[in-house]
Parts: structure tokens; C-alpha cells; sequence
């Protein structure tokens, strides 16, 4: 039997500000060809399929069945109808079970309610698997959250603002450590800097990992700088953290710009980090 290959696909790399080439984040964990995908964008649907017509084996649309979040923003979650209902259009026969934290669970609810005209249509009249349009939501905590014989999925709790509510309570962003039998990874989703931050990392194969550019963030409004220094890592830190935790590679992900380029990104980042480094483009295979 060929040996276990586990691939990290950039199905997405972008940011709340909407770029061409670039689907909102979303990032594909595949495993013997199976799919676990992080986050879901606007445009997962399109890079699922156009990652499959280019011959990236694993990214089939009726396999997608687990998917996991990190965060509540629009940017991680406007893909929530396409994961839900175009596999189905392919013939996916198993529900979508989905991961993440509080508010998961009633998010998907909402989505499902929104399309169960859409559903109701095309059961009474379109030939279907009974099943696959159905999304089960779940809400998690801190801690191993998945296994199946390829994967163990460890969440853990990270700093992105302020989430809690007078309404609903808090609602915390997470991380995600994926164990599979030939490869760890880490994908940090969006995150501002925590002490936990190396130790989190620490040991793992794959680190993919949220930027800003910090020369870029100097040319934004006070008020957007202080929000980005305690929501997102700048390049120095990921650099600095990356350089603790020795990952085998460092991919950046969701780049924040603004008026810097790519260049000086990656400048940042390796003048704190001597190990191998990614700057992370959509559909990109490591």
C-alpha cells in the first residue's frame, strides 16, 4: 500500500476586502486523497472545482463531508451555502458535519433554513441523494474535537478581539492542530499575538498563518492600527514565533497589505525567521 500523503491546499487566501484572484479564506487539509477543509470563503465552491479540473486529487466535490472554522467573520464563513449544497450537486450522499466555536451550530441552522426552499424544490423534482444536502453544525471547546483512521483534530483557543456579548455570550476564535500519520499542521486563522503562541506551533510540519505587513498597517487610521495589533500577528511576530517553534514550513496566509507588497511582507517575516517560508497564493500546494 502507498504510503500516507497529506497535502495542505490554499483554497483561499483572502481577507474581508475583496481582491481579484483571490477566494475568501479557506484552507484544505487532504489525506489519502480525503478532504477536511478549514474555513469557507466566498468562492470555496470555484476553488474546490478548480482545483479539482487541475488535476489536485482530494479536492472531488462530493467528498467534501467535514469542514471546521475558526471564527465567526464573514470572510471565513460566506462560503457556508456553497459547502452545504453545491457537493450535494455532485452527489455527495453523506450530511456535512461541521466544526467550530459557539454560534457553529446555530449558524448552520440559519443557512440551512435560508435554502430549505431551494431543497424542498429540487427533491420534488430533481433526481437526488437523500442525504447530502443535510449540514449537521456543531459547537466545540478546546481540545481534540475530531479523530477518524487519518486525522486527530486538536482546537485551541486564540486571541481576535473582542467576542464576547451582552446577547450571546462569547463567542472565541480558534486554531486548529491536525495530526495525520505523515505530517503535523497547525492553521492559526485569524489571531493577534498570545503567549501560548510557539508552544501551540511547536513541532509541527505545516504552520499556516494569518500577516500583516507592519510598514503597510503605519499608512491605516489609529483607530485600525490599534485594532490590528491585538486581532492580527504582525510579520516580525510571525517571524519571531515561527523561529521558536521551527515548523518545517512557514506558509503566510490572509496577508493584510494595504500599501506594502508582497516583498516587503516576506522581508519582515525572514528578517526574524531563517526557516523555509511560503508566501501563500490561492490553489497553492504544499
Amino acid at each position: 500500500m502507498a504510503a500516507t500523503r497529506t497535502r495542505i491546499v490554499l483554497l483561499g487566501t483572502g481577507t474581508p476586502r475583496t481582491e481579484v484572484g483571490r477566494a475568501g479564506t479557506s484552507t484544505a487539509v487532504v489525506v489519502d486523497n480525503r478532504p477536511y477543509i478549514f474555513d469557507f470563503g466566498p468562492g470555496v465552491g470555484l476553488r474546490l472545482s478548480e482545483g479539482h479540473h487541475n488535476g489536485i486529487a482530494g479536492l472531488a466535490m462530493s467528498d467534501v463531508t467535514k469542514a471546521f472554522l475558526t471564527h465567526m467573520h464573514s470572510d471565513h464563513t460566506l462560503g457556508l451555502g456553497e459547502l452545504m449544497l453545491t457537493p450535494w450537486m455532485f452527489g455527495r450522499v453523506e450530511p456535512l458535519e461541521i466544526y467550530g466555536p459557539r454560534g457553529t451550530a446555530a449558524m448552520a441552522r440559519a443557512v440551512a433554513t435560508a435554502y430549505s426552499s431551494d431543497v424542498a424544490k429540487r427533491t420534488l423534482n430533481e433526481p437526488h441523494t437523500g442525504r447530502g444536502h443535510e449540514t449537521n453544525g456543531r459547537d466545540v471547546v478546546p481540545g481534540i474535537i475530531y479523530t477518524d483512521d487519518l486525522v486527530e483534530i486538536e482546537a485551541f483557543e486564540v486571541q481576535h478581539g473582542e467576542w464576547d456579548t451582552a446577547i450571546h455570550g462569547p463567542f472565541p476564535a480558534l486554531g486548529y492542530r491536525i495530526t495525520t500519520p505523515d505530517r503535523i499542521v497547525v492553521i492559526s486563522g485569524d489571531t493577534g499575538p498570545f503567549p501560548e503562541m510557539a508552544t501551540r506551533y511547536s513541532g509541527c510540519d505545516v504552520l499556516v498563518h494569518e500577516v500583516y505587513s507592519s510598514a503597510g498597517l503605519s499608512s491605516r487610521p489609529r483607530e485600525w492600527q490599534a485594532y490590528h495589533a491585538i486581532s492580527h500577528t504582525s510579520a516580525s511576530h510571525v517571524g519571531r514565533v515561527a523561529n521558536d517553534a521551527t515548523p518545517g514550513v512557514l506558509v503566510l496566509n490572509h496577508q493584510l497589505l494595504w500599501h506594502a507588497t508582497k516583498d516587503d511582507l516576506i522581508a519582515e517575516v525572514a528578517a526574524a525567521c531563517s526557516g523555509p517560508l511560503v508566501y501563500g497564493r490561492d490553489l497553492a500546494v504544499v
